[in-house]
């Protein structure tokens, strides 16, 4: 008795009403999803991906879909071919979808090209500023080896008094198409001439200059304004600094990566700045007047009686300005810490001790605390003790 099938539809995950795209859409997704170069010697992805393919090739052709609909399988049981239920593949045209698929599968190989003008590539160049310069902004001049146009040759590559030729390999087209067998027919992969690089032309005799490329590299001194905010990391835009187009195609643009050296007082996270700042005993206990330093130079700040260690203020406005609105700045926050003298004078020790006299006697046999704990035993404490 023959396996019985699933339904079609089922098969690629879609609605009965599902138009062509939607049915490409699917089909595609599984087809590298359970494609045997994905899973080689996988027996059960090889079954699926030609569950799907066989799916396929019945619901994308209208004529096909409409006796599928009616009869369900019915309609190709006895058919001439010998694959999947008597459905014959050899009639169909998979290269639309495989070349797509096989350009996913190699970075691009197997997609389809053209020697129409396109876009250089983008370069990259890094500079490095400092903290400070990171969130007010700034100037900078950066070198940058540039391609432009061999004056010899006018950028076309050719020897002076020659031209260029068809490219023989393609014809002229910039692509290369080749045509293979498959478990569904014939496939065509097109890729692009690897003798022209698409172009569809090439050069015989090469300008002397630029060796046959067109263009003569030459260093360049480029203007790149940092605005205020950028953090450690963030790129830059130079729109059409980058390498020069294909047959005519605009340049491409120059990416330059900011690199911010870390401060030594400093700290960023986002838009916000921290910092430490030291407090002495005194102005801890008393309260007072503290000079903090900022972004925007030394400020004052009243410090309350009392303030304990690792008491964090915020001095709201101070930090890193926005990218989007200059007048918009995240918040400083500034974690005040009690200084411990290391060295005090015979004056100074004394002055302590009456102070520590006058709040509980802490230096004397643990201070108040315990003499309270020694009050508080009963006769069982006492007798544990013994």
């Amino acid at each position: 008795m023959a396996e019985q099938k699933r339904d079609y539809y089922e098969v690629l995950g879609v609605d009965r009403n599902a138009d062509d795209a939607t049915l490409k859409k699917a089909y595609r997704q599984l087809a590298k999803k359970y494609h045997p170069d994905m899973h080689p010697g996988d027996k059960e992805a090889e079954a699926k991906f030609k569950e799907a393919s066989e799916a396929y090739a019945v619901l994308s052709d209208a004529d096909k879909r409409r006796q599928y609909d009616q009869f369900g399988h019915a309609a190709f049981e006895g058919g001439a071919g010998g694959g999947a239920g008597g459905f014959d593949f050899s009639g169909m045209d998979f290269s639309d979808i495989f070349g797509d698929i096989f350009g996913d599968f190699f970075g691009g190989g197997g997609r389809r090209s053209s020697n129409g003008p396109s876009r250089g590539n983008n370069i990259r160049e890094s500079v490095r500023i400092k903290f400070e310069e990171a969130v007010f902004g700034c100037e900078k001049e950066i070198e940058v080896l540039l391609k432009e146009e061999c004056q010899t040759c006018k950028g076309s590559g050719a020897k002076p008094g020659t031209s260029k030729k068809t490219c023989p390999k393609c014809g002229g087209k910039g692509k290369i198409v080749m045509t293979t067998q498959s478990l569904f027919g014939m496939m065509q992969n097109v890729t692009t001439c690897p003798e022209c690089h698409g172009t569809g032309q090439v050069v015989e005799e090469k300008c002397p200059d630029c060796h046959g490329t067109g263009y003569i590299a030459k260093k360049k001194r480029i203007q790149v304004s940092i605005p205020a905010g950028i953090d450690n990391g963030q790129c830059i835009r130079i729109r059409d600094k980058g390498e020069p187009g294909l047959n005519g195609g605009p340049r491409g643009d120059l990416l330059v990566e900011v690199i911010v050296a870390p401060s030594k007082t400093f700290e960023r996270n986002g838009y916000d700045v921290y910092s430490i700042a030291p407090i002495s005993f005194a102005q801890a206990a008393l309260g007072g007047e503290v000079i903090i330093k900022t972004m925007d130079g030394h400020v004052s700040y009243e410090v309350a009686p009392g303030t304990q260690t690792n008491t964090r203020i915020r001095l709201k406005g101070k930090g890193v300005p926005s990218l989007r609105n200059a007048n918009a700045r995240g918040d400083h926050y500034v974690t005040l810490v009690v200084q411990v003298p290391t060295s005090l004078n015979a004056q100074a020790k004394e002055a302590l001790r009456t102070f520590d006299e006058n709040c509980g006697n802490t230096l004397q046999e643990g201070g108040t605390q315990v003499k309270q704990e020694k009050k508080k035993k009963g006769f069982r404490d006492k007798f544990k003790d013994i």
